[in-house]
């Protein structure tokens, strides 16, 4: 599963995956349509659904917040 959700954040945004901050869109990093994109793949990968109250910059703010947010997603 982190393996895939690398390959997304690699398509969409290489330098997510290099990062080290704890705030992707406040460096500048991913913007909106980014994270938009990033969700709908990892949607349509993982077969779940990301409600809106989950796209907020904690959840996006480095590659290790995204898995953690995707495998409670899986959890649920």
């Amino acid at each position: 599963m982190k393996e895939k959700v690398l390959e997304i954040l690699e398509e969409y945004c290489e330098e997510a995956l290099t990062y080290d901050g704890d705030s992707m869109m406040e460096d500048g990093i991913i913007d909106s349509f980014t994270v938009i994109n990033i969700v709908s793949e990892l949607e349509e990968e993982f077969d779940i659904e990301i409600d809106a109250k989950y796209v907020v910059a904690e959840n996006f703010k480095n590659k290790e917040a995204i898995i953690g947010l995707v495998e409670r997603l899986l959890e649920e």
